[in-house]
C-alpha cells in the first residue's frame, strides 16, 4: 500500500506541475503579445512622476467610430494636452518615409511590409478629435513609438521616436496647456465612452478588421 502511495503521490505531483509549467508558458506567451505596449505604458508613467508632470495614462483604448471600430495602444491625457501614441515593436532594420503607404522590416535577409504607423495613427487621432471637440485640433498630438532592438536605417520621421527617445520629445511640448479639470473631463469621457477592455471588445475589433 506504502508503494502504491508513494507512486500515485508522484504522478500527482508531476501532473500538477506540468499543469503549472503549461499556465506559465501560456503566460509568457500572452506577456510577449503586448511587451512593446507594456514598456511604452511604463516609460510615459515614469515621465509624468519624474517630471512632476499631472496627467494619467489610458491604454488598449477601442472606440466605436462610424459603424466599426479603432484600437488605440495609449492615449496620454496631461498638463501638455492630449497624446495618442501607436506602439510598435519591431526588430531588424526599419525603412520608412513619412509619405510611403507601406514601410518595411529587414530581419535576417526576410522583407515584411506594415502600414505606415504614422497614417495608422492618423485614425485613431481624428477618433479622438471626435470624442474630443472641445479641444483644439493642435493640443490633440501623435507620437509613434518603437520598442524593440528594430534600427531606422532611413532618417527617422517627425513625431517617431525610439523608447527611449519619448523624455525629449514629450520636453519639446509646452506645459499648462491643461488645467486639472480639463485633464479630469477629458479622462471621464474617454473612459465613459470607450469599448470595455476585455477578450469580447478584441475579437470585435478583429472582426471588424477583417471586414475592411
Amino acid at each position: 500500500m506504502s508503494v502504491f502511495l508513494y507512486v500515485f503521490g508522484l504522478l500527482v505531483s508531476f501532473l500538477l506541475g506540468g499543469i503549472c509549467v503549461e499556465r506559465k508558458i501560456k503566460e509568457k506567451q500572452q506577456s510577449k503579445v503586448n511587451i512593446g505596449e507594456a514598456l511604452v505604458s511604463k516609460k510615459l508613467n515614469d515621465y509624468l512622476f519624474h517630471e512632476q508632470v499631472t496627467g494619467i495614462v489610458v491604454n488598449n483604448v477601442t472606440l466605436s467610430i462610424d459603424g466599426s471600430t479603432t484600437q488605440i495602444d495609449h492615449v496620454l491625457i496631461c498638463t501638455k494636452g492630449v497624446f495618442v501614441i501607436e506602439t510598435k515593436h519591431y526588430s531588424g532594420w526599419i525603412y520608412g518615409d513619412a509619405k510611403q503607404k507601406q514601410w518595411m522590416q529587414v530581419l535576417f535577409k526576410k522583407r515584411s511590409q506594415f502600414q505606415n504607423p504614422i497614417h495608422q495613427n492618423y485614425k485613431h487621432i481624428k477618433a479622438i478629435q471626435a470624442l474630443f471637440d472641445f479641444v483644439p485640433i493642435d493640443q490633440i498630438k501623435s507620437l509613434v513609438v518603437f520598442t524593440g532592438d528594430g534600427e531606422f536605417k532611413t532618417p527617422c520621421p517627425k513625431d517617431v521616436v525610439l523608447l527611449d527617445g519619448i523624455r525629449d520629445w514629450m520636453n519639446q511640448h509646452e506645459n499648462h496647456v491643461f488645467t486639472l479639470n480639463r485633464i479630469q473631463f477629458c479622462y471621464g469621457r474617454l473612459e465613459y465612452l470607450r469599448l470595455p477592455d476585455n477578450e469580447q471588445t478584441d475579437k470585435l475589433h478583429l472582426c471588424n478588421l477583417s471586414k475592411r
